[in-house]
């Protein structure tokens, strides 16, 4: 046996010293389990931290393989060996995976596995070194979980445009909302410049620029303006831009957002005009009423003087200077009833009697009276377009409101110019039925009056269809020619226009809805004759007045009349059985019993008479939706002589007509 030196035996000692702190430092350690396994796997080292880790202490894992760490699917891959067979091949092995405590749980670990080697460098085992990261990996996938929410809900918002610009404002990434507003697909405009959304005129006043440096001095930028979509269309954009900051608070780009509201303002627009409809339809109704209490009053007025005068006529008969007033005095009731009329043509109270026509065959029968009207220092053109439809109105108020409109040319012209009369065929479309909320879309007969005249300003167009608005001269118009035009067109269901500027003269075209029923062709022009006859009328007048002199013009015709104040009188005479072949009746009178029931009573009693209703204003007794009831016959007050006279023999030749018939059907074979 060699002696030891005291010099060996220091060496030996310091390194047994050395190994035994190691052994020491590698135990203690818990935030990590290190232990070394021999070459074929087998533990043969176990600290404090892979028994915390694992849940094995070290007599019990000691010799065992270290494969009962990985989980069954890694075990059956075979991971185990392919680590040490590349830890051993490469000098180190690296992973991230599951792994399997003693009670089955698991966690994520990352492993560390290095070859040992002696002097000679024979491998003679592996030390591995474990971490559990489960913690630092359940925060990084709920990180990743969370961007990929939220590139998820970025990519599938469609309603709005979210992306992102770099410093200098090109876009870095683009979602499904984006390609859908603007139409451009995210290979499209990735690098692009955000300011191709803008306007020309917008990108010459440098607005882009102006957007990007608000937003970053300011934190943020916000504005709404048209922006253009990939075919050039333009939209209505609301934009938010907000700068980006990173971690460490540089500045990396701009989030942009931008919704497009076209139909939002769209809707916004279209509620204001409805609500505007609706004050003009609530200002509509309260002149209705106005003008409709005002009227049945007025019209009586007018009534009891237009009848005490031609009463009066056959008094003065040969009296020319008598005549003459006489006659002025009648001109004055026919301008109050003209007044009156027009007054209930804006307010939608006239009692219309619409038949289907063809407008262009009553333009040719009417053009001569036009003429006439607007004298030879009016060049007037008339196109009457082919295959023209057919409308519903009311013949007599169309030949009126065309008159109306005729005259308000001729007046902005001067009484010189040119003036065109155009009927065709129009198609109102969805579109400008949502841009104008009383307009219903559908096909409508066109008429078009358009003048070379002085035209109007934008304020002026505003108040064209108010009543008693005029720019004429005072005393040179009543200011109720156009509102009576548009009260009869809205009341036939219809549409009008203007289109107007200054200098350049104005049409006004009125919309009439298209009919699909056949012509209704004008009978053969009745020829009126102011005669009487001698039949029984019943004369139903609450106004004394009115009924005075309704009787005296009956009576000098000849008829035989009676009279009463009321319904309910009226009614009493017809039960009494005195035979009664007409029943003449205001529409509007006191009491309880209505007008229209009046007469159905009267028909009851007495199948064969004949009914011709009177009013100044019919309110909806006998006229709804604007039109005279079917059946009934109505004359308005205020009537001349001749007028009565004529109308009471037409609805006596009727009545006996009808009655007629009835019996021969009843009578003749079956």
């Amino acid at each position: 046996m060699s002696p030891v030196h005291p010099a060996d035996s220091s060496s030996n000692e310091a390194h047994l010293s050395d190994l035994h702190r190691f052994q020491l430092l590698v135990s203690a350690i818990h935030d990590y389990a290190i232990y070394m396994l021999d070459p074929e796997g087998r533990v043969v080292s176990w600290n404090a931290g892979a028994q915390r880790f694992k849940g094995y202490t070290e007599a019990e894992i000691r010799g065992q393989h270290f494969s009962r760490f990985y989980t069954p699917e890694d075990q059956a891959a075979g991971i185990p060996q392919l680590a040490l067979q590349s830890a051993a091949a490469n000098g180190r092995f690296e992973a991230h995976g599951w792994r399997v405590r003693k009670d089955g749980t698991r966690f994520w670990a990352n492993v560390v596995i290095d070859p040992i080697h002696a002097e000679d460098g024979r491998l003679i085992g592996f030390a591995k070194i474990t971490r559990d990261i489960s913690e630092q990996k359940a925060a990084a996938d709920a990180l990743r979980r969370s961007e990929q929410e939220f590139r998820l809900l970025v990519q599938g918002v469609t309603d709005y445009a979210i992306y992102m610009l770099d410093p200098a404002g090109r876009v870095t990434n683009w979602n499904a909302g984006a390609q859908r507003i603007t139409g451009y697909a995210k290979d499209e405009i990735l690098g692009e410049h955000f300011s191709r959304f803008y306007t020309p005129e917008d990108r010459a006043s440098g607005l882009p620029d102006i957007a990007l440096k608000a937003a970053t001095t300011q934190g943020r930028y916000e504005h709404e303006g048209w922006r253009l979509r990939k075919d050039g269309s333009k939209f209505l954009a609301q934009a938010l831009i907000e700068p980006l900051r990173d971690a460490e608070g540089q500045f990396v780009g701009y989030a942009k957002i931008t919704r497009d509201i076209t139909e939002k303002q769209e809707a916004a627009a279209a509620l204001k005009r409805t609500e505007q409809a609706l004050v003009q339809a609530q200002k509509m109704e309260a002149i209705g009423k106005l003008t409709g209490g005002v009227a049945h009053d007025f019209n009586n007025l007018l009534q009891v003087i237009a009848g005490n005068l031609q009463l009066l006529a056959r008094d003065i008969a040969g009296n020319e200077r008598a005549e003459r007033r006489l006659q002025g005095a009648l001109s004055g009731v026919k301008r109050g009833a003209k007044l009156a009329s027009q007054l209930l043509a804006f307010g939608r109270r006239q009692p219309l009697e619409p038949k289907v026509v063809n407008l262009g065959r009553l333009l040719g029968a009417t053009s001569d009276l036009f003429r006439r009207t607007l004298g030879d220092a009016v060049e007037v053109e008339t196109v009457i377009a082919g295959g023209l439809w057919n409308t519903f109105v009311d013949v007599a108020q169309v030949e009126n409101a065309l008159l109306n409109l005729l005259i308000n040319a001729r007046d902005a012209m001067n009484g010189i110019g040119k003036l065109t009369l155009e009927v065709g065929n129009a198609s109102l479309d969805e579109a400008y039925a949502r841009a104008h909320a009383d307009v219903v879309a559908g096909q409508y007969v066109l008429i078009a009056v358009s003048d070379t005249g002085s035209g109007m300003t934008p304020d002026v167009m505003a108040q064209a269809f108010d009543p008693f608005f005029s720019t004429k001269p005072e005393g040179k118009g009543t200011g109720l020619g156009l509102s009576m035009v548009y009260g009869f067109v809205k009341q036939s269901n219809g549409h009008v226009k203007i289109y107007s500027e200054p200098g350049l003269g104005t049409t006004v075209k009125l919309y009439l809805p298209r009919s699909h029923e056949a012509e209704d062709l004008p009978a053969a022009t009745e020829t009126r004759h102011a005669s009487g006859g001698q039949e029984t009328i019943l004369v139903a007048e609450d106004d004394e007045e009115v009924c005075a002199t309704v009787v005296d013009t009956l009576s000098e015709l000849g008829y035989r009349v009676l009279k009463a104040h009321d319904g309910e009188s009226a009614l009493a005479i017809i039960q009494s059985g005195i035979p009664i072949d007409l029943l003449f009746t205001d529409v509007v009178m006191p009491g309880t019993l209505r007008s229209p029931d009046l007469a159905r009573k009267a028909r009851e009693r007495i199948p064969g008479i004949a009914v011709l209703f009177t009013s100044g204003y019919t309110q909806n007794a006998i006229v709804h939706g604007g039109r005279l009831d079917p059946g009934v016959d109505l004359l308005t007050k205020p009537y001349s002589r001749e007028d009565l006279a004529w109308k009471v023999r037409q609805v006596l030749a009727n009545q006996a007509s009808r009655v007629s018939t009835a019996a021969n059907a009843r009578t003749s074979p079956t």
